[in-house]
């Protein structure tokens, strides 16, 4: 299989941060039973999703963890013509403190309104154990993928400190990443998050994740990164994977 493929469907997952949640209906047995759900990626690259202990999502997944999630590339004209992914997944609730605890860091740098609520209400993290994935690519280009995820080289300490430095110190090169995207601006950007093959910004409540040219697995190459797109003219060219 190639590399390729699991790449564009491993960046297709990256970059929507929503997706319809599928369970197993427990109020009506042999049903599926569909929910949109926000997620963002944990430090191993899986979706962490917040969910509430009384939503009927939840009280499938406490009887039944078999569930998958469907990504499709938002804003298309022509749904069946752009990539979409079924990720089929084993549902997890995060019970250990310290998870819990690094879920949470991350996932309010994403969803930050989501903090007020998970205090207020009974909310708990859960994360999506990948199992098998199928990937359409568009017409014709129909591809089962057993491995897709990657985990997060920076996760923890590094990518939060990446993280605050760029948005407290570096408000004018992100500002110049989103002009360099064509993204549409409603108030200036903050990084979210970086992993080994781009960044992630949130524009007001909207996310968008944007390559790198090529991999970055430190913390080093990531800074190069970064200083490299505040000089570019334009967005480089992402390599490709190999084949």
């Amino acid at each position: 299989m190639s590399a390729q493929v699991a790449k564009n469907a491993r960046e297709l997952l990256l970059k929507e941060y929503r997706g319809a949640l599928s369970t197993l209906s427990k109020a009506m047995p042999g049903f599926p039973f569909g929910s949109v759900v926000p997620y963002c990626l944990d430090e191993q690259g899986r979706p962490l999703i917040l969910i509430s202990r009384i939503a009927q999502h939840t009280h499938n997944l406490q009887k039944e963890p078999k569930c998958s999630l469907l990504v499709g590339e938002r804003g298309a004209d022509d749904v069946q013509a752009v990539g979409r992914l079924t990720y089929l997944a084993e549902a997890e609730q995060l019970h250990d403190d310290a998870a819990i605890e690094a879920a949470a860091e991350r996932y309010y740098r994403y969803f930050p309104e989501s903090a007020n609520y998970h205090k207020a209400h009974d909310f708990d993290f859960w994360v999506l154990k990948p199992v098998r994935h199928r990937y359409i690519g568009g017409f014709g280009a129909i591809h089962w993928l057993d491995q897709l995820t990657l985990a997060n080289p920076f996760a923890g300490a590094a990518e939060r400190s990446m993280v605050e430095h760029m948005n407290s110190d570096h408000a004018k090169a992100i500002a110049h990443y989103v002009d360099l995207a064509g993204l549409p601006v409603s108030e200036p950007a903050q990084l979210a998050g970086i992993d080994s093959e781009g960044m992630h910004l949130r524009i007001g409540q909207s996310l968008h994740w944007l390559p790198f040219a090529a991999p970055c697995n430190t913390p080093t190459q990531v800074r190069e990164a970064l200083v490299s797109l505040a000089h570019a003219a334009a967005w480089p060219k992402k390599a490709a994977a190999d084949a």
